[in-house]
């Protein structure tokens, strides 16, 4: 079998910018750039549009200057403009090499947009290419609208591409602009076009408008696309582009005659720091990269994991650098709960564990959530169990005055010996932590850092709802999350330390 190597452009710094609320700053540009190009092992990325704003202009001079220094500038993009050369001394200005020249794909785009015949748009087109070489810039070449194109004027799409294989472009790119066609027709239109000039290099540009972008890249790979252009979580306009991380999973697993360089076990951690720039979060049914994916809920699976893996597929939670886990909820069966004690170290015989899986599934019939941190706690209420309490938090007193600094005082009780400490911070929970790690520095402990705060109440709760506070907590071995649920925000938040300590104790 003749193995084909595809380009992967990836275009979350240009077109996944477009998603609404969205923008990246100059740092943060150049961070993500770096990532792509040394971590993902893309093949190019599209970083701005040429002419949008004095900042941008300044982000891509860093990012242009890292990538020459790196010996990256010839795979760094930037959208252009047919605008008689402003977009390509916008170029020269800030460093870059290859232009992407959005030009009109669809006969109904450059009547009514441009209002101009193809031959005029062809001119102009020609002069700025021209100009380009001269200057020293590759060019490729966006068909606006292609998609419409060849659905609607078909003609004027190949009398276009006739006079493109003249000019001095290396790429030309297929974009379904308002991600419109099938499956079936992203397969025709490609192979027809591919048919005609194979010596060609096509790029496909998938947005996502019916869900059908990965569908679609499959179908434009198969009729011989060269390249593809990708987002990181699939962002972009409306309903975002095709994600890179379902794209790649799907080639490297159903389609053997296509080769691409992009490192798997990256995906995960640059989707994730994509998300914390970006604000926009990854649903956690996100196939790869979701927060759920690779969570097996049904005991009946759990169980099935443990008789030869009977439910396990090719897609590997190991292959994205992140591992599998069994959630406990009224789903849960003993098999699930048995996968979360052996991480803990923990063994029950099949009557008390049928006792604790009954609790568990009570618990998830509240909606309460259930941690593997929670086993040990849910263990000692359900069968009195011999895991103990060595940390209590007596009593606290938390005061916040205007234009005093909150402080808490805390009376803690450690291994039968009781402290109490007084300390302020920039808020309650902080004063109350600063109050902890002093107690803990008595006892020559460190406290594992705090990296994440999160607290929600049951959507359309009135304001004398339970209040859930789960925290997620590193030390050098390992992350875990603890949780507490109290009608007071401060106090849930404690109640879901104090579960950290004793963790940490044990």
């Amino acid at each position: 079998m003749a193995i084909k190597k595809i380009e992967i452009m990836d275009t979350t710094l240009r077109d996944g910018e477009q998603t609404s609320s969205v923008s990246f700053s100059a740092s943060e540009k150049l961070t993500i750039a770096k990532l792509l190009l040394e971590e993902l092992k893309v093949d190019r990325i599209e970083i701005a549009s040429a002419r949008v704003s004095e900042g941008e202009l300044q982000a891509v001079k860093e990012v242009t200057s890292w990538a020459k220094d790196n010996d990256y500038l010839n795979t760094v993009e930037v959208l252009t403009f047919v605008d008689k050369g402003v977009s390509i001394q916008w170029m020269i200005e800030a460093g870059a090499k290859v232009q992407n020249l959005l030009t009109k794909g669809s006969l109904n785009h450059l009547t009514h947009q441009l209002k101009k015949t193809p031959s005029q748009h062809f001119e102009e087109i020609s002069k700025v290419t021209s100009l380009a070489k001269e200057k020293g810039i590759e060019t490729n070449i966006y068909l606006e609208d292609w998609s419409n194109g060849m659905r609607n004027s078909k003609d004027y799409v190949f009398e276009f591409l006739e006079f493109l294989s003249t000019q001095p472009i290396k790429r030309i790119m297929l974009p379904d602009t308002l991600g419109v066609i099938t499956p079936k027709e992203s397969y025709d239109f490609v192979k027809e076009i591919k048919d005609k000039y194979p010596n060609l290099h096509f790029d496909f540009h998938a947005h996502n408008d019916y869900d059908l972008g990965v569908a679609n890249v499959m179908e434009a790979l198969k009729a011989g696309a060269d390249g593809l252009h990708l987002t990181i979580n699939g962002m972009g306009e409306r309903a975002g582009n095709a994600p890179l991380s379902s794209t790649i999973a799907v080639i490297n697993d159903f389609m053997p005659e296509i080769e691409v360089g992009v490192n798997e076990k990256a995906l995960y951690t640059v989707s994730k720091l994509v998300e914390t720039f970006s604000g926009v979060m990854i649903p956690a049914n996100k196939p790869v990269i979701g927060a759920n994916v690779f969570t097996q809920t049904a005991g009946i699976h759990a169980d099935g994991d443990n008789k030869k893996n009977l439910y396990f597929s090719d897609l590997l939670p190991e292959r994205f650098g992140r591992t599998r886990k069994y959630a406990l909820g009224k789903s849960s069966g003993k098999a699930n709960i048995q996968k979360n004690l052996q991480e803990l170290g923990l063994q029950l015989n099949d009557d008390d564990l049928r006792k604790v899986t009954q609790r568990i599934i009570k618990l998830g019939d509240k909606k309460q959530v259930v941690t593997k941190e929670d086993l040990p706690y849910i263990i000692s209420d359900v069968l009195d169990y011999t895991y103990e309490e060595k940390v209590k938090i007596n009593s606290y007193v938390l005061t916040h005055s205007k234009g005093l600094k909150p402080s808490t005082t805390v009376s803690i009780t450690i291994n039968n010996e009781t402290f109490e400490e007084n300390a302020q911070g920039d808020g309650q929970f902080d004063a109350f932590m600063n109050a902890i790690r002093n107690v803990f520095k008595k006892k020559k402990m460190v406290l594992p850092d705090l990296i994440d705060y999160a607290v929600r109440i049951p959507p359309g709760s009135h304001s004398d709802a339970l209040c859930e506070t789960i925290i997620t907590w590193r030390n050098p071995e390992k992350e875990f999350k603890t949780r507490g649920l109290n009608s007071d925000q401060a106090v849930s938040a404690i109640k879901a330390t104090e579960k950290m300590l004793n963790i940490i104790i044990n």
